[in-house]
């Protein structure tokens, strides 16, 4: 009842009084407004922005927030930091609430373009991309799974040509910012960081599923361990962002606790940043253009334009001023200045979700109706603490069972629902009617417990592109997913979909009697059902996003073609801008990358820290 409540705020009040009435309405209306008074209050939040900053920091994301208290910390330095959305409120709070944030106003709500080859499940073949609009970024939409990848995946990424992206001189940032709660964590040589201001913790509430998943991993061979620790292959609850049953987000750990510290720091919301102003003849950045308070500024930076905008909105932004394929840049009318291959090297992670049933209860928001609902999450009680429903995970190298010690190429989480447990879900992911009847409707109708696995592809080999669709700043750019260009990616999907399928024939998951939902897609039927075949048409319908947008502004030596900025994140070819956020990933990491963003944002604050001669 409640998340059908809040979902009708985001859709509409008009929808929601009809529904519910006017008490709870107003009730919940305060509680809104109270919170973003919160939200005011904890930043500096001048209405008139000066002339010019020190840094002009674009984006209020994972990495724009910690970038600015990081840079903020030298009280000479006057910090601008800019966001195109507004403020955090008391529903993104609350992590159970992850599904309907993506409906609401504080995602961009980007769209893949429409292929033929994968999101064949999704409106007009085209899968809906969210991305944060808001203080926190995607920090505020995600669903708070919080893991650090594969030490491979950074000592990769040093042998690609970046000095100091090693996985040992990048885990004293890992530390940095991690204040982990995580009571069993690994106290080895990779052990957690309990200081930093980013909390780690596990949902206190899960379901008998959860129970079931992790039992029958271990079941299947798989070690339970910290997979944040030395070695990441194994099974464990979820660990995620969350302190005290709360969203703990970007904003929420950088950038409230400086509440009335930092004057030098100034930050502005609803202001949406349309170019990097670059000098042609110096190829120096030296501003940006800002839409805001009804009209556009022009504020200078002395030193930097530190663009953190996001695997979406950083190319888009590079591109719009003058940074990017020269030839492209030409076709929408945009006169380069530097000639790089901004929007190339997109990377996702995706996983066909599989659904199962079971005779054990799962989440099913409609009976969490409980006119005490508010008080309980206030006491942090109940489900409302569950990141979205995700509640377990494990790390699989299929290509290598035997070895504990391995590079994992499939990571399977649970979810305690179905597509069908809460209305927002389908919406969320933009399936098609007709799907969602032929697959889920039935569950719905009968109120069946069920749960879904999702087995995400960790290192994909295809690659994607973001374009420009014109040289307005206020039109989206063109996102070519390009999902399963490459055979590998295919093949791994089908390979993971099958062992999320196999832990069913365990002891821990037949003691809940977990069956795969055998509901046939329609436009497969070509296909024997369950044949190779089958699946890998079901892989190319259900191609579900996990959100991990990254790559589009490449790192790498200058040799490198494609690469985009130094291993100092500086662009190629102008001086004084850097680009710090996942768009700077050369390959994606193996896992959820928000954590290893925050790893960036540390990493690059104290590489423009010593280029300046400020050491703390």
């Amino acid at each position: 009842m409640q998340s059908r409540l809040l979902c009708l705020l985001y859709l509409g009040a008009a929808a929601a009084q009809s529904y519910f009435g006017n008490a709870l309405l107003d009730g919940l209306e305060l509680l809104r407004r109270g919170q973003r008074q919160m939200d005011l209050e904890a930043s500096d939040h001048r209405d008139q922005l000066l002339r010019e900053y020190d840094f002009i920091v674009v984006g209020a994301g994972t990495a724009g927030c910690a970038l600015a208290a990081r840079l903020s910390e030298n009280p000479n330095w006057q910090v601008l930091l800019l966001e195109a959305g507004g403020p955090e409120n008391y529903i993104m709070d609350m992590p159970i609430m992850a599904h309907y944030l993506q409906l609401g106003e504080m995602n961009w709500k980007y769209r893949t373009q429409s292929s033929n080859s994968y999101c064949l499940a999704m409106n007009n073949n085209r899968c809906n991309w969210p991305r944060g609009k808001v203080m926190g970024g995607s920090s505020v939409l995600n669903y708070m799974m919080y893991t650090r990848g594969n030490r491979r995946d950074y000592d990769r990424w040093e042998a690609l040509g970046n000095p100091g992206w090693g996985y040992d001189e990048l885990l004293p940032y890992f530390r940095k910012y991690e204040g982990s709660l995580i009571p069993d964590a690994d106290s080895g040589n990779a052990r957690h960081g309990r200081k930093g201001p980013v909390k780690i913790s596990y949902s206190d509430y899960h379901t008998p599923i959860a129970a079931a998943f992790v039992e029958a991993s271990q079941q299947a061979g798989q070690t339970r361990r910290d997979y944040n620790g030395q070695d990441q292959l194994g099974v464990s609850y979820l660990q995620a962002n969350i302190g005290n049953g709360t969203r703990w987000s970007s904003n929420r750990a950088y950038l409230y606790p400086l509440k009335g510290k930092r004057r030098n720091l100034h930050i502005k919301k609803n202001a949406l940043v349309t170019k990097v102003l670059i000098d042609p003849q110096t190829k120096t950045a030296y501003g940006i253009m800002v839409q805001t308070d009804g009209r556009m500024q022009k504020v200078l930076a002395r030193k930097e334009v530190i663009v953190s905008a996001g695997a979406i909105n950083t190319p888009q932004l590079l591109m719009l001023s003058g940074v990017g394929p020269a030839k492209h840049l030409r076709e929408v009318g945009i006169k380069p200045i530097a000639d790089l291959a901004v929007g190339y090297n997109l990377q996702d992670h995706t996983a066909p979700a599989v659904t199962f049933t079971t005779n054990v209860t799962s989440l099913k928001f409609e009976d969490f109706a409980d006119p005490t609902w508010l008080t309980r999450f206030n006491r942090r009680e109940g489900p409302y603490g569950s990141p979205g429903g995700c509640e377990a995970i494990a790390f699989w190298d299929l290509d290598h069972e035997s070895d504990e010690d391995g590079w994992p190429d499939i990571e399977l989480f649970m979810v305690g629902g179905s597509m069908s447990s809460n209305p927002a879900i389908s919406r969320a992911f933009g399936l098609k009617k007709s799907i969602y009847d032929a697959l889920f409707a039935e569950i719905e109708d009968k109120s069946l417990n069920a749960f879904m696995i999702f087995p995400m592809i960790l290192r994909p080999k295809s690659r994607g592109r973001i374009m420009l669709k014109s040289s307005d700043p206020f039109k989206y750019p063109l996102i070519h997913a390009n999902y399963f260009a490459h055979p590998y990616d295919v093949d791994i999907s089908v390979r993971g979909l099958l062992k999320a399928i196999s832990l069913m024939e365990q002891q821990g998951m037949k003691a809940i009697n977990a069956k795969l939902w055998e509901r046939k897609i329609p436009t497969c039927k070509q296909h024997p059902y369950k044949s190779w075949a089958y699946w890998t048409c079901y892989v190319r319908h259900f191609t579900f996003t996990i959100y991990h947008y990254s790559g589009t502004a490449k790192m790498g030596p200058k040799s490198d073609r494609a690469a985009v900025v130094d291993a100092r994140l500086r662009v190629y070819g102008i001086r004084n801008l850097r680009v710090a956020d996942a768009s700077i990933m050369p390959e994606i990491m193996s896992g959820h990358p928000n954590g290893p963003v925050f790893m960036i944002a540390e990493k690059a604050a104290d590489m423009i820290k010593q280029d300046y001669g400020y050491i703390k």
